[in-house]
C-alpha cells in the first residue's frame, strides 16, 4: 500500500463531512503533512458554496508548518477563479513541496490544468492514491461533470417479494425506522427529488430530509399537477420529456437527483435508461403480488434476452431491513 494511503483515508473521512454542504462543488478532503516528521499539521474539507475549498482550509490550519510539506487531497486542486480563488495559487504560496492526489477533476475549468500548474511550479506530484475508493466517493460529481446531467438514484422500499403498497393502497410503513432514516440521508445528499403527482395525491408527502436543523433541503419536483394545499409545496411542477428535465437540472448545478416516485415513475426512468443507481430497501415481509402493487409495475420485459441487468455494489443491514445498492 502507498505510503500516503493513511493520509488519503483521513482526507476521505474529511470529505464525507462535506457531502451535504459542498454541491454543486465536489466534496473534497485535504491533509497537510509536516516536511520532517510526516505528522498531520493541517486538515480541511470543502465548505459551503462560496466559502473555502478543502486545500485552503488545510493550509490555513497548518500555517507556516506547511512550508516544504506534503498536501494530500482527494481531488485535483482547482486552477481557476470562481466564487473563490484558485487553490493551486494557495498551494504554491504556502511553499508546499509535494501534492498527493487521488483522482483528476473532469470539470472543464480544471481537467489536468491544476496538476500542470503545480508541476510548472516545481512541486512534486503523486497521483492515483486510493483512486478507486475516491472515485466511488465522488461518483455523482464525476458523472455530473462528465455528462452534464445529474447522477440519478431511484429509491424503492419494498417487501421481500417486491410490493410497495398493499391491496388497499396502504404503504406506511413497509420498512423500519433505520431504513427510513437512511432514506432521509439520501434526500439530504441530493439537490433535487422527483416524484409523480399520483404519489403526492395518495400519500401527501413533504419530501424533506428532516435530519437536523440547518440540513440542506433538496428541490422538490412533481411530474404533473398537484393541489395548492399539497404538503410537498413549494415545489416545481413539470410535464415533458424526462431527459430534457435532467439536462436542465444538470445545467442548474444539480449534481444528484433522487427519484422517489411510485412504480410508474421509477419504471419510466429505468425504461428510458436514465437511472445510474437503484437503492432498494428490502423489508423481511411478504405481501403476495396478486393484489399488492409491485415496485416496478409499469416496467415491461418481453424476453429474457432483454432483461435489464446491473451490478450489486453494496449490501447494508439497517435494523431488520437490508439496503441493496445496484449500479444499473
Amino acid at each position: 500500500m502507498s505510503q500516503w494511503a493513511a493520509a488519503m483515508e483521513r482526507a476521505r473521512e474529511l470529505a464525507s463531512g462535506a457531502r451535504l454542504v459542498a454541491p454543486p462543488n465536489p466534496w473534497v478532503g485535504a491533509v497537510v503533512l509536516d516536511a520532517h516528521t510526516g505528522a498531520v499539521v493541517g486538515q480541511g474539507r470543502t465548505q459551503a458554496t462560496g466559502a473555502n475549498h478543502a486545500e485552503v482550509e488545510a493550509l490555513a490550519q497548518a500555517g507556516s508548518a506547511a512550508r516544504g510539506g506534503t498536501l494530500v487531497v482527494t481531488l485535483e486542486p482547482c486552477s481557476h477563479t470562481g466564487r473563490t480563488g484558485p487553490c493551486v495559487e494557495a498551494i504554491i504560496d504556502a511553499g508546499i513541496a509535494r501534492v498527493v492526489v487521488a483522482v483528476g477533476d473532469p470539470d472543464s475549468h480544471v481537467s489536468g490544468e491544476g496538476i500542470a500548474r503545480l508541476r510548472a511550479a516545481n512541486i512534486e506530484i503523486v497521483t492515483d492514491v486510493l483512486a478507486d475508493s475516491v472515485r466511488e466517493d465522488l461518483t455523482p460529481y464525476l458523472h455530473h461533470r462528465a455528462t452534464g446531467r445529474p447522477y440519478v438514484i431511484a429509491k424503492v422500499a419494498a417487501t421481500l417479494d417486491g410490493a410497495v403498497a398493499m391491496a388497499d393502497g396502504s404503504s406506511q410503513w413497509i420498512t423500519g425506522e433505520e431504513a427510513r432514516y437512511d432514506g432521509h440521508v439520501l434526500r439530504a445528499q441530493s439537490q433535487a427529488i422527483i416524484v409523480g403527482a399520483g404519489t403526492v395525491r395518495s400519500d401527501d408527502p413533504t419530501l424533506t430530509a428532516r435530519l437536523r436543523e440547518g440540513t440542506y433541503e433538496p428541490r422538490r419536483i412533481v411530474l404533473g399537477r398537484v393541489s395548492e394545499a399539497a404538503k410537498v409545496r413549494p415545489c416545481e411542477e413539470y410535464e415533458g420529456p424526462l431527459d430534457v428535465l435532467l439536462d436542465r437540472l444538470g445545467g442548474e448545478g444539480v449534481v444528484q437527483v433522487l427519484v422517489e416516485g411510485g412504480p410508474s415513475v421509477v419504471s419510466s426512468f429505468v425504461a428510458a435508461g436514465l437511472v445510474q443507481r437503484i437503492v432498494w430497501y428490502v423489508a423481511p415481509a411478504l405481501a403476495g403480488l396478486s393484489s399488492a402493487l409491485p415496485a416496478l409495475a409499469s416496467l415491461e420485459t418481453e424476453t429474457i434476452s432483454t432483461l435489464r441487468r446491473g451490478r450489486f455494489v453494496a449490501l447494508t443491514r439497517l435494523g431488520e431491513d437490508i439496503r441493496l445498492d445496484l449500479e444499473v
